[in-house]
């Protein structure tokens, strides 16, 4: 094993710094203040490869591993948490319809999502079917060469805003099995979005819901076969699961980065904060929980590159610690910082705001430790161990 970056991941890093500091972080606190969804700055984005990181070469995107779009995902969510977030929904999107799309589809919507020229919506959780995806009821009724969807999905992020959805819906019985992916233009007649969702954190990419009223979508549009939706979706969130893991790393990164500073800087006592033993060592602890949440973020995106047979359990197990860490790093560099880390003039509590909701989207970290557990009880669980 080789935990040193390669001559060429490095360079990815660079490249992601350089544009999260100048395109990112000097924009960052307007974007959340005025909860503005910067539809520009993406689309720089995708002028330099960010809007098809692992989507194929064959296919016109940059066909870099999970892995090396972790790496580059990390550095953009330094500058700003909530609009690489957005990112990364936007890749998977783009990831699913160059992959499993047919060669209409892939010629309609895939070079316009690799370039950012288009955006796209993941379109899955819907009121009463959240952690329990399967008994989603958003149904597809095929009618000669089109699909007729109607029903309604919930927290969408970039809804309203977006030209490209990927949506789950039911093509047949109940369950997993019944279930299958379209792709649907943003526009389409039949399509309405919700109000605007006043949220905690990640306000620079809009949340609505998204409602389908005999909406007619073309056959050509159907991802992979009927049925395979659900597999598809889970295939997208084992990826979902490394990148959301990723932007709560890139976070808690930049707060333990502002909270060193700070307590190089501050005085009290007749001393730098630096100077005292208890902080230093909570400096520490941060420091070392970053650094274990960074490697096994590494070592699920290397499994699921490798195509792995435990890849889904060991992305969960670095989504829940990530997550989770990533708070908590956030959290007490917010605390180093005392009063000032509880006003907007500094971005400790926008930190905290945005990396919150990562331990509950792309599957709850209890629906993580699920994962992890029905793994370790299984017949065949000395494998993993």
């Amino acid at each position: 094993m080789d935990f040193e970056l390669n001559e060429e991941q490095q360079a990815f890093a660079d490249m992601a710094r350089a544009f999260a500091e100048n395109e990112l972080a000097p924009h960052a606190a307007e974007w959340d203040e005025k909860a503005y969804f910067p539809v520009d700055v993406l689309r720089k984005a995708g002028e330099l490869g960010f809007c098809g990181l692992y989507t194929a070469e064959e296919h016109g995107g940059m066909g870099l591993s999970r892995l090396d779009s972790h790496i580059i995902f990390e550095q953009l969510s330094m500058g700003c948490t909530s609009t690489t977030a957005y990112l990364t929904i936007h890749n998977m999107v783009t990831w699913m319809v160059a992959s499993f799309g047919s060669a209409g589809a892939r010629e309609a919507y895939a070079d316009d999502l690799i370039s950012g020229v288009k955006l796209g919506s993941y379109c899955l959780t819907e009121a009463n079917a959240g952690s329990d995806a399967a008994s989603l009821k958003t149904t597809a009724r095929r009618e000669g060469d089109y699909y007729v969807v109607n029903g309604s999905k919930c927290f969408i992020s970039g809804a309203g805003s977006t030209d490209v959805l990927v949506v789950m819906a039911r093509t047949g019985g109940a369950g997993a099995a019944g279930i299958s992916a379209l792709v649907i233009d943003a526009n389409s007649d039949g399509v309405s979005y919700g109000r605007k969702e006043d949220k905690l954190g990640w306000n620079s990419q809009p949340t609505r819901t998204i409602t389908f009223d005999d909406v007619k979508v073309p056959v050509a549009n159907l991802l992979a076969s009927e049925g395979e939706g659900f597999k598809l979706a889970m295939k997208g969130l084992d990826g979902g699961r490394i990148n959301i893991a990723t932007c709560s790393l890139g976070t808690a990164q930049q707060a333990l980065n502002d909270a060193r500073n700070y307590m190089l800087e501050r005085r009290q006592f007749g001393k730098r904060l630096a100077d005292f033993q208890a902080l230093q060592f909570k400096l520490a602890d941060m420091a070392t929980e970053l650094v274990a949440a960074r490697q096994l973020v590494r070592l699920a995106a290397s499994k699921l590159d490798q195509g792995h047979v435990d890849a889904s359990t060991y992305c969960a197990m670095a989504k829940r610690f990530a997550t989770d860490a990533g708070y908590r790093v956030c959290d007490e560099a917010l605390q180093l910082h005392g009063g000032n880390g509880y006003i907007k003039e500094y971005p400790l509590e926008r930190y905290l705001r945005d990396s919150r909701v990562h331990r509950i989207l792309e599957g709850t970290n209890e629906v993580m430790r699920l994962i992890i557990s029905r793994r370790l009880l299984a017949e065949n669980a000395a494998d993993l161990l």
